[in-house]
Formats: C-alpha cells, structure tokens, sequence
C-alpha cells in the first residue's frame, strides 16, 4: 500500500498547472469534487468498496484538522501493534482509483481508511459491517478560512479571485466536498451511534493527551500513558509541521499552515461573521453537534 506521497502528488500537481481553472472541479451526484485526485472512475469504483468491521475509519470536512489526525492515528496504531509506523499515501478514499481500490482489498487488517465524504456518501458497506468511525469536526469559522488559504495553495483545486468570493461559495455549499451544514447536520443525526466518535478539532488543540486516550478506546487499541505522552509530543502542530517536509515534502506547508483558533478574525467583515452567525443558529443551534461546536466561545 506504501507509495511515496510526494512523487504521487507531484506529478498530479504537475498536471493541474496546465488546467484550465474551470475544469478542476466537477460534480457528481450534487456534490463538487477535485478532477484530478477524486476523478469519475474513483467515486464510481467506491461504490463497491467491501468494508471491514476492523477497519479504523477517519472522517472530516475538508480543513477540520484531518491531516493532523491521520498522523496521530497513524502513532496510535503502530504504539498499540509494537511495529513501525509506515509513511504510506494519504487515506482518503476518493483518491484511490479501481487499481488502488484491487490493492486494498488485499491489504492486512486493520485498514486505515478516510474519507471527507457526505456520511451519506460514504460506501453502505461501512455501516452494514459496523466499522468505526472518528469524525472531526472544527469551528466553520476558522474551517472556511483554512479551506480559503489551502484552495489557493493548492494547484489542484481553483484559485479563489477573493476572500469574498470563496466565503460566498462557502456559505452556499458550492466548494469541493459540498456544505459544511448539510455535513454537520448528517452527523448530527449519528452522535448516539456506537460506532460513531465525533470529536472537535478545538477538544484536541486544548488536550490532545486526552483525546489520544479517548480515540485509542474507541477503537479498542491499548497505549500505555508513556504511548499517550509521546504521542501527544510528536503531534503537536509545530512537530507535525515539522515531520510534514519528510512526508509531504514541499506540500507539507500547504497542509500544515497554522492550525490556530480564532485565525477567522483576520478574515471575516462584521458583516460576514454576523451571517454565519445566523446560519449556525438556524442550522445547528439546540442541536448535540452545535454545543460539541462551543461556537460561542471560538466564533463570537
């Protein structure tokens, strides 16, 4: 399953220079998605994907802090098996084509899969085997800046004219991996599930060592407090922003830019954050998600 992350990438990146702004997204079943790494063939291959009740399924909207876990699961499981944590590609599904899709399906369990698919998107299979699944949600004020910043950053996807413009199309859904609302209100809908942990990008930046612990359970995996302390250390955002320039390469400041709360205040009008404001009310308030989201303490 390992392949090097940055030749991979690179070449796709390479290929999304050449591409005209409006081609990079495209639209399937309603929902928009990157051409180049989420192509037609990827999604439709997925449909079919066979998931396993062991699999260690990770789920975000694009720009909660995926990335950031995808590492700490990745420290978590290789402490909890006693072998060497593999560098291998990125586990978001959607960039796996039918040949990748072959490979895994041959791959050892557990599997370490992820996705920022719809829950209501994601292959059947996951939720007819019951396999787990850690879901991360951050503050969509601070989201929407970060999703700006990483658009712009990143070849693949368009480059926004302005911050105006990407949060118009962030409020209405129109960006890659569609709305943070209707994504929120789907897991909303799954917070008494078992086999649905739904954590909070600012939970972890305020005690990473207890959701370490908290995750860990979850999935049945057994650290020792030492595991959980080392673990904590080496996930930091300043060391994973670190690590990034070995597994991402030159990409790693893309993907790792500041991991901060509050940065929206560098970005949003009163007039913006007034109306997103609304929105969370309308959407999400009295809901379990929305107090998990403490939004008035990150976004007023």
């Amino acid at each position: 399953m390992s392949s090097s992350f940055p030749t991979h990438i690179q070449s796709k990146m390479e290929r999304a220079m050449n591409m005209k702004e409006e081609d990079k997204l495209y639209r399937y079943n309603g929902v928009l998605y990157p051409t180049i790494m989420s192509p037609l063939e990827n999604l439709q291959a997925l449909e079919n994907l066979e998931a396993r009740p062991e699999d260690v399924m990770l789920v975000a909207y694009p720009k909660c802090g995926f990335n950031w876990m995808v590492a700490v699961l990745r420290k978590i499981m290789a402490a909890a098996s006693g072998k060497k944590e593999e560098s291998v590609m990125p586990p978001l599904m959607e960039f796996y084509g039918p040949e990748m899709l072959q490979r895994l399906d041959q791959a050892p369990s557990p599997r370490f899969l992820g996705t920022h698919m719809h829950p209501e998107n994601i292959p059947a299979s996951f939720c007819v085997k019951k396999t787990k699944m850690l879901v991360i949600f951050r503050n969509p004020k601070d989201t929407a800046v970060s999703f700006y910043h990483f658009s712009n950053n990143n070849p693949v996807l368009p480059t926004c004219e302005s911050w105006d413009k990407f949060y118009t199309e962030f409020m209405s859904g129109e960006v890659p991996w569609g709305s943070y609302f209707d994504h929120a209100l789907a897991w909303e809908k799954r917070m008494d599930d078992p086999n649905v942990m739904i954590v909070t990008f600012e939970e972890l930046k305020e005690d990473l060592c207890e959701g370490i612990r908290q995750i860990s359970k979850f999935f049945d995996f057994s650290l020792t407090d030492e595991d959980v302390q080392t673990i904590a250390q080496e996930s930091t955002f300043n060391a994973m922003k670190e690590s990034s320039k070995h597994s991402h390469g030159q990409l790693g400041k893309v993907f790792f830019r500041k991991g901060e709360v509050g940065d929206w205040k560098n970005h949003f009008s009163e007039a913006q954050s007034r109306e997103m404001d609304a929105e969370f009310e309308k959407r999400l308030a009295g809901t379990k998600l929305g107090a998990k989201l403490k939004y008035d303490l990150y976004c007023k």
